[in-house]
């Protein structure tokens, strides 16, 4: 996810410390003023949440759940409240926005009543050889957690770490986007009104900077989510001090569309997934590959899709302003290149790109190493690509840096494609559905980043694993001793010979899918050697 900077004004009316202002990106109007938080004031933020930290750990999964329950009653019943926040920061119309909420409230419940059964102390098995003991892991809190969120879903987004830190038991100290800092500052006021006396959950707003002090202010992780060239700076940042980082970064999503797919269906999840919230999602939809036997129904459905939506900020506006105001020049940079090679308008096109607002667009013919096809654009823009068969749709989508999510259109083969995607999610038959399920982790791989959030491993992911184990009776063959004998290590051996000695001829294993594809690339290579023509295929990268 893009981010970006603007200078703070010069001071609080005080003249005591600078300010940032909160700008309506629909309008420019200001709809607030927020401090602008230097290293000191995040150093002691972390101490006060370091302080209380003890305390929350101590209350144990039932009280930290009641604790989560209450909160989650305080969202709901001023949903409407938290919604206008969010409409004013981002532009997005207040559905989208009661939607991102809800989402958040239905995770926030489900971390808080599934910590102790995800990380509770359990048995294990202490194996053979030493039976003698008693085995048992639990997972305990880090103690206080930096969380740095991103402006495009500033609540939902931050609260997939926010939530699950806490109710695995630690403290929170939230960087919110200096585009939506009232948003973390709702959240942390409705938190704390449930809990006056302890600094469970902490928002220091300011720039790149006070993030980056955040990273060295002493947290035992950070979670961040932006983009990919920020991660990089928060990882050297945390790398300073040894702090552990959870990265959720860029993404440049595929959908997959079969010649067997349900066209119609695929066609609507493919304008949401590529024109909500204008674009602007980090596992939105932005490249399609379609089966060549459909390729031309379904960019019909798909332009007349695009056409019924509009942006703006009438009521039959269905997408907002773009949120941060540089992103629009990536996005008309990004159509104009596409268009200058090559690529062709369907809908939309440069027209499209205007002061604060941008208009579907859908790109057709677009080169694959143009700009619309390998980064992340950030808007209400798509690239609808033809394809041979779903083979050459999964080596396309594979190709490229980011790895966050995926879909698939199709009516037999989903589980297979899914699996040869190198994505960290991906949805069959929908879009983006897997954001919304509390169950399943969400992150990427690749240039996407790396950890989880949601889910057990979610949970996880805010806790260390803390191995126990217990001698039951004395061993009958003690090894760890330096009274061990010669005749106790030939009994060692005869036990792993008995249990382990008797392997068996593998099985041929049968040859992959995407062996075969890259047998047949480096036969093609082969086969093309000394000419001087180029393939009309893009290599992959």
């Amino acid at each position: 996810m893009t981010t970006t900077t603007t200078a703070p004004s010069d001071a609080a009316p005080g003249g005591d410390r600078p300010t940032l202002e909160s700008i309506n990106p629909a309008t420019g109007d200001v709809v607030g003023v927020h401090p602008v938080h230097e290293e000191a004031d995040v150093r002691a933020a972390v101490a006060r949440a370091r302080a209380s930290a003890e305390w929350w750990a101590g209350l144990g999964f039932d009280g930290r759940r009641e604790v989560l329950t209450q909160w989650r009653g305080v969202i709901t019943r001023r949903l409407a409240q938290l919604c206008d926040v969010v409409h004013q920061e981002t532009g997005k119309p207040h559905g989208d926005a009661q939607l991102e909420c809800a989402l958040a409230i239905d995770h926030l419940a489900w971390a808080g009543s599934h910590a102790e059964k995800v990380l509770g102390r359990r048995r294990v098995s202490p194996g053979l050889m030493l039976a003698n003991q008693a085995a048992s892991v639990e997972y305990r809190p880090l103690g206080v957690v930096g969380v740095i969120g991103p402006w495009n879903y500033p609540v939902f987004t931050p609260m997939g770490s926010i939530a699950y830190a806490l109710a695995a038991g630690n403290t929170v100290v939230f960087k919110p986007s200096e585009l939506t800092p009232g948003v973390g500052t709702w959240l942390a006021d409705s938190l704390r009104e449930v809990v006056p006396d302890h600094d469970l959950l902490q928002v220091v707003t300011g720039y790149g900077e006070t993030g980056a002090a955040l990273c060295r202010a002493g947290v035992d992780k950070v979670a961040f989510t932006g983009s990919t060239a920020t991660g990089k700076r928060v990882m050297a940042a945390c790398a300073e001090t040894l702090t552990p980082v959870v990265i959720e970064a860029g993404g440049k999503d595929a959908l997959l569309v079969d010649e067997d797919a349900d066209l119609e269906a695929a066609a609507d999840a493919a304008a949401w997934g590529a024109f909500a919230n204008a674009g602007q999602t980090c596992a939105g939809v932005e490249r399609v590959y379609v089966h060549e036997r459909v390729h031309d129904r379904f960019v019909e459905l798909l332009a007349e899709r695009a056409r019924a939506v509009h942006a703006g900020t009438d009521v039959d506006a269905k997408i907002g302003p773009m949120t941060m105001p540089g992103q629009l020049d990536v996005v008309r940079r990004h159509v104009a290149d596409a268009l200058a090679r090559g690529g062709r308008a369907v809908v939309g096109g440069n027209e499209a790109v205007g002061d604060r607002f941008v208009q579907p667009t859908v790109l057709v013919d677009v080169p694959e190493d143009s700009e619309a096809v390998t980064e992340e654009t950030f808007g209400p823009t798509v690239t609808v690509r033809r394809v041979r068969d779903m083979d050459e749709a999964v080596e396309l989508t594979n190709a490229g840096k980011y790895g966050l999510g995926s879909a698939i259109f199709t009516a037999k083969r989903g589980e297979d494609l899914a699996r040869r995607l190198r994505t960290g999610m991906t949805s069959i038959n929908s879009v983006i559905s897997f954001a919304g399920v509390p169950t399943l982790p969400f992150g990427g791989v690749g240039d996407s980043g790396f950890g989880r959030i949601h889910g057990p491993d979610g949970l996880r992911e805010f806790t260390y694993a803390k191995a126990v184990t217990r001698t039951r009776f004395k061993a009958p063959l003690n090894l760890t001793t330096f009274d061990r004998t010669p005749e106790q290590d030939s009994t060692v051996a005869t036990l792993l010979l008995a249990l382990h000695g008797h392997a068996t001829q593998l099985p041929k294993l049968p040859r992959r899918p995407l062996e075969t594809i890259r047998g047949r690339r480096r036969e093609q290579a082969g086969a093309g050697r000394g000419q001087a023509t180029r393939s009309s295929q893009p290599a992959a990268r």
